[in-house]
């Protein structure tokens, strides 16, 4: 059995603090009750809404259905050896937590994705990254539950069908698998550090670190974060809003021509454009609209000052991905899963 509430108000259940209710919502702290939840939506013809984490999601309205959150906990070493180590973790576990964890068994490989708002469940479908890394890179497989069959389904890396910020649960597979646990293949020694994107290298020496380890290159990591990117708990955000565009190498050329200054780098034999440069080139920084507006410190970043709807800052997203039309001929595509 598994408890169904009426009318409950998701704002503490998703990180950008939208206050949209659900008419029906229910928590699962097991795979038997993710069954039994499933099972009661389909018997009441009620459409599902999975939250993990809620740090991906605008809500722009109310659910007329069934909210379900996921809770699933725990972290198990799975496979070792001298130089790797396979780490299972339970979808309801916090990302940075998680990713902390591994830290402090000196496992390597996640360093660089530190302080990601968010759950383990939700970071494959998006395939999360920063500075230089994605979940892709030491994602061993995953577990998934199919919705329609109440069938667990493993996928290996390969069949996530990773992309960036993409995977097959956004496309093919969208709306049809509950995720159970990832799994991860990282590092007991001789660590590969990657320090080459963005501003790591000069944090390190700003933090007169000269032979960084994993956890100094996760201290960088945060402390960079924490400069430019507002705390959910503080202000309602998800973190980025916006992918960074990709564009020909040509469209680069013709654009650096204009703006000398624009901020891109090689992707696939394409550039990917600094979305946030693109958003304060063209003024929008710092802009607020009652409760609605983009961060004073990452233009990439929309955030609800406390009594936003959902409706207005997906408005806002609206104007700004016109402005930079307009502007610079570049369409942005959100990273965000507009409900």
């Amino acid at each position: 059995m598994i408890l169904i509430s009426e009318k409950i108000s998701l704002k503490n259940y998703n990180t950008f603090g939208i206050n949209a209710y659900s008419r029906y919502f229910a928590q699962a702290n097991s795979t038997n009750e993710i069954i039994n939840a499933l099972r009661w939506a389909e018997e009441n013809n009620q459409q599902l809404l999975l939250l993990n984490g809620g740090s991906n999601v605008l809500l722009t309205k109310d659910w007329d259905g069934l909210t379900l959150k996921i809770n699933l906990k725990g972290i198990q070493i799975t496979e070792r050896s001298e130089d790797f180590v396979c780490v299972k973790a339970q979808s309801g576990e916090n990302w940075h937590d998680f990713v902390q964890w591994t830290l402090n068994q000196d496992f390597g490989g996640l360093e660089n994705l530190s302080l990601i708002p968010g759950n383990v469940g939700t970071a494959p479908i998006q395939n999360i990254g920063a500075y230089g890394v994605e979940i892709k890179d030491c994602m061993y497989q995953l577990s998934a539950l199919e919705i329609s069959s109440s069938k667990i389904k493993t996928f290996t890396n390969a069949q996530c069908e990773f992309g960036y910020r993409d995977s097959i649960f956004k496309n093919e597979h969208k709306g049809k698998f509950v995720i159970l646990d990832v799994s991860f293949r990282l590092s007991r020694r001789n660590h590969v550090l990657n320090t080459a994107y963005g501003a790591i290298v000069s944090e390190l020496e700003k933090l007169g670190v000269k032979n960084p380890s994993i956890q100094d290159v996760s201290r960088a990591v945060i402390h960079i974060r924490k400069q430019k990117l507002p705390d959910p708990d503080e202000i309602g955000n998800s973190g980025s809003f916006f992918k960074n565009p990709v564009i020909s190498l040509d469209e680069f050329d013709k654009l650096k021509v204009k703006y000398p200054d624009v901020q891109g780098h090689a992707f696939n034999e394409k550039m990917k454009v600094n979305a946030g440069w693109l958003i304060d080139k063209a003024g929008w920084k710092g802009k607020r609209f009652s409760d609605a507006g983009v961060h004073q410190n990452q233009a990439l970043v929309l955030v609800n000052y406390g009594n936003a709807s959902g409706a207005e800052i997906y408005e806002l997203s609206e104007k700004i991905s016109e402005d930079i039309f307009e502007k610079f001929g570049i369409l942005l595509e959100r990273e965000v899963n507009i409900i």
